[in-house]
């Protein structure tokens, strides 16, 4: 038996029209019903606030779903590698922001063809990259927005001071086939904080630091007209702040388990709609399941996924192929065989370990998306 004819015995997990029971694990999952809400969800309070909503696509790395979060009324999609872009462009997404920092002469050289096919944007943080992308767009004849990204307290990309700031507003003013279109400004790390009021006092300080800049921008005769930023976390701050004119959230069509363990207040609700579906494949004791699913198929740097719908089972544990349930004596543990839904930590990293997700209308298969930009991070 040839190989080819040996990898073609390799069926499909899943096919539309299949039920729940019929899918083999691990597969990723995606609620229909729970998704749409969140995507309209959000829609509404960007549209409310007069802000535009620029999701990002690095959540989920899928055409099919940055397609439908456009299809609501989004302004485009974020990126957040030159490759991952290049995949949108050839699905057929043409308005797309880069939203990091991009270095070396390969991937300037790519995103600067890439400008030639769509409407691009870019964020820097130094001077250098920025003319080296300035000759490479005078070379393909192309132009592109540019961002000054600067560094609200996470320590990572972004310029430290108003000054730095104003003066690659300036240069960017100065170099030919580059035009500002305004500043980035997002600080991951308070996505995270628990607390709903210490999400609120730590948006608002960031706020306020944008603010200055932009006034220092505006004071030497420039102009920023898109401020962008925010992500789920603080995005019901961050629409009303009366700062920023774009958001740029990823986590909220999907709410993994880190998110899910934030407090929410009034104003917004998402729900749990992506999945990794695993099967009980040993119960060696009263209270201890094994799942098929291990690292292999979702990450644990946000935490273990949690066993959705199983009251009184936890995650104890996730190894390469093995997720470890324990049970309360006071209920049974999921039986040999049964299926489990778990909600990951993490869902970026947790798409980009799968070729397809499973989307479901209830307990059918409606349809399996590709993950377009699976693997794609130059």
């Amino acid at each position: 038996m040839s190989a080819e004819a040996i990898m073609s015995l390799i069926s499909s997990a899943a096919q539309p029209g299949d039920t729940l029971a019929a899918l083999d694990t691990p597969s990723l999952i995606l609620d229909l019903d729970a998704f749409e809400d969140n995507l309209k969800t959000m829609q509404a309070l960007a549209e409310h606030h007069g802000v535009a909503l620029r999701p990002h696509a690095k959540a989920h790395k899928c055409a099919d779903i940055a397609q439908r979060q456009i299809a609501l009324g989004a302004q485009g999609i974020c990126c957040q590698k030159v490759t991952e872009a290049a995949a949108f462009i050839a699905a057929g997404i043409t308005d797309i922001h880069i939203s990091n920092e991009i270095v070396g002469a390969s991937k300037i050289g790519l995103l600067a063809r890439l400008a030639k096919h769509a409407q691009l944007s870019v964020c820097v943080d130094h001077i250098q990259p920025l003319k080296s992308l300035s000759e490479a767009l005078v070379a393909q004849d192309a132009q592109m927005g540019i961002f000054v990204e600067i560094d609200l307290g996470q320590q990572r990309c972004g310029v430290q001071t108003i000054e730095e700031a104003v003066k690659l507003a300036q240069a960017t003013a100065a170099l030919p086939n580059v035009w500002l279109k305004g500043v980035q400004a997002y600080h991951g790390g308070i996505q995270h904080e628990r607390s709903h009021e210490a999400r609120y006092q730590a948006s608002q300080a960031a706020a306020q630091r944008v603010q200055e800049v932009i006034d220092a921008i505006a004071k030497v005769g420039l102009e920023c007209p898109v401020i962008t930023g925010a992500g789920t976390g603080t995005a019901l701050f961050d629409v009303a702040s009366g700062v920023y004119t774009e958001i740029q959230p990823g986590s909220y069509a999907f709410m993994d388990n880190d998110y899910g363990q934030l407090e929410w207040g009034e104003g917004a609700t998402f729900q749990h709609s992506l999945f990794v579906l695993g099967t009980v494949m040993s119960v060696p004791t009263p209270t201890r399941a094994i799942v098929d699913v291990g690292l292999k198929s979702t990450t644990a740097e946000s935490g273990l996924p949690r066993p959705y719908g199983l009251t009184g089972v936890t995650c104890t544990g996730l190894h390469d192929e093995h997720t470890m349930l324990d049970a309360d004596k006071s209920v049974h543990r999921p039986p040999l065989g049964s299926l489990v839904k778990l909600v990951p930590g993490h869902c970026d990293p947790t798409f980009n370990l799968h070729d397809t997700v499973v989307v479901m209308r209830g307990d059918t298969v409606e349809a399996l998306w590709p993950i377009t930009a699976r693997g794609l991070s130059r």
